[in-house]
């Protein structure tokens, strides 16, 4: 019997012990280069990061600035040395620039690290260390157009509602939009009655991602993708026949003021945006499949958005009744979406049903102008497959040639779109839904409308996406 040497049992073990410490060091040196190159920004600018703020003491607030570069918020020094935030068009970008003063929201709360960074001239930097002088911050240019921001805004006027405009293919926010706002050069002497529980205009909300709403008939989009899903072979063969209601047993849906739409094909009816033809496609919808898509699409999630937003919802579950099932395929019942969602959606479906993270900030320069990052596009994941997107498109697109969005129809360019009427309150009047994207053959530009209680989608949402569609395309490419 071959004896072992003295030691070499107790050798083995402690090499095998320092490989495990060795591979456990270089984990760990792993993990820390990680989270220094990936992760360290998104700590340190964590709202609830304090020290952060700290950063003023040394360093005068960076600028926010349009795609162009024109300034949307700056910091003003005066001659006794005090800092003032001015927003040089004061409640046209308020709520996606955001304020810094009782707290931080918007833009001036996603970029504040670079904000208050300074990667000038190092030497310049040092002098003004050993001076006591503070460092001018990095500037921060967004994705944002003044142009299209003043349109919607135009367009949509005194009413309540919100318009977000962005780019299928690469996420970019074009323009983002919310009214009643508010003029963020005031706030300090405003806040106390914007807060007020006696005020019920809700001008601090963001109504673009944080105003949660009935999605009406544009969530016959989502209706439609799950019928076609389950019809694949002969979803091309439905037909209906729409005296003005669909009457199921006890329960009745009437279409928008009673339209009899005649025979109706799914192109058709999606057009005529018919709630017969969709309530009798609802009661057939196998509930499973429809939870699967709605959180395929994001409903009841996450989004990938930096800006603070609501969730999505989507609540039909396994027991629902008759009732239920008819209102939701509908878009009414007790789903709720938000704007900046739909306007995702419908980005997806413009790209072949590949969703681009929404992203505000295209990169921050030095106080000379130098870039200090650079910040590309990324997939926020396939909603849908490319031959779904193309059958929706071309749906949407008879929307705007045949049905009720007229309103969009132009000869300059070719627009998909579908309009909404939500109900949301007896008695009061809908809200109004546009969602759309422009050419329709070759995607450039998405755009969502809501008008609080502006009645028909088509007649009061659509004209307000029309504008920015027209200052879009009115630009030489």
């Amino acid at each position: 019997m071959k004896k072992r040497a003295p030691g070499t049992g107790s050798n083995r073990n402690i090499r095998g012990m320092a490989y495990v410490v060795t591979a456990l060091f270089v984990c760990m040196l792993a993990g820390f280069g990680y989270f220094l190159q990936v992760e360290s920004k998104t700590v340190i600018n964590n709202s609830y990061n304090a020290r952060l703020d700290s950063f003023s003491d040394r360093i005068v607030r960076g600028e926010i600035r349009s795609s162009d570069g024109t300034v949307l918020a700056r910091t003003d020094i005066a001659e006794d040395g005090t800092e003032t935030r001015v927003y040089p068009y004061g409640s046209l970008f308020a709520h996606v620039v955001g304020y810094s003063d009782h707290g931080k929201t918007g833009l001036e709360s996603l970029a504040n690290f670079y904000l208050l960074s300074s990667n000038g001239n190092l030497l310049e930097r040092t002098l003004n260390e050993l001076a006591d002088v503070k460092n001018i911050g990095d500037n921060v240019v967004t994705t944002l157009d003044v142009e299209l921001q003043q349109i919607a805004s135009d367009s949509l006027g005194d009413r309540k509602g919100a318009v977000v405009a962005m780019e299928p293919d690469t996420g970019k926010i074009l323009a983002m939009v919310s009214r009643p706002g508010y003029d963020p050069n005031t706030l300090g002497e405003d806040w106390d009655s914007l807060i007020s529980g006696d005020n019920t205009e809700a001008q601090l909300l963001n109504r673009a991602t944080q105003g949660v709403y009935p999605p009406g008939s544009t969530f016959k989009i989502v209706t439609a993708l799950e019928y076609i899903r389950e019809h694949a072979d002969d979803w091309q063969d439905f037909v209906f026949e729409c005296d003005g209601s669909f009457e199921y047993e006890a329960y009745s849906i009437s279409c928008y003021h009673g339209n009899a739409h005649g025979r109706q094909t799914l192109k058709a009816a999606f057009a005529n945006s018919c709630n017969g033809a969709f309530a009798q496609i609802g009661l057939g919808l196998d509930l499973e499949g429809m939870r699967e898509l709605t959180s395929s699409l994001l409903f009841n999630a996450d989004l990938p958005l930096a800006l603070a937003y609501s969730k999505s919802s989507f609540a039909m579950g396994d027991g629902a009744t008759e009732w239920e099932r008819l209102q939701t395929a509908i878009g009414q019942g007790s789903t709720q979406m938000t704007p900046i969602h739909n306007c995702m959606i419908t980005s997806a479906i413009a790209n072949g049903g590949v969703l681009m993270k929404p992203y505000l900030v295209d990169r921050v320069e030095t106080a000379a102008g130098e870039e200090v990052e650079k910040f590309l596009p990324s997939s926020g994941g396939t909603l849908m497959t490319s031959f779904e997107a193309e059958i929706l498109s071309g749906l949407m697109r008879g929307v705007v040639t045949e049905g009720t969005g007229s309103a969009v129809r132009t000869d300059a360019y070719s627009v998909a779109g579908k309009t909404g009427s939500a109900e949301f309150e007896t008695g009061k009047e809908t809200h109004a839904w546009f969602t759309g994207f422009a050419p329709a053959e070759d995607p450039q530009i998405a755009v969502t409308v809501i008008v609080e209680e502006g009645g028909s989608g088509g007649q009061t949402a659509a004209p307000v996406a029309r504008a920015v569609f027209d200052a879009w395309f009115a630009r030489e490419r």
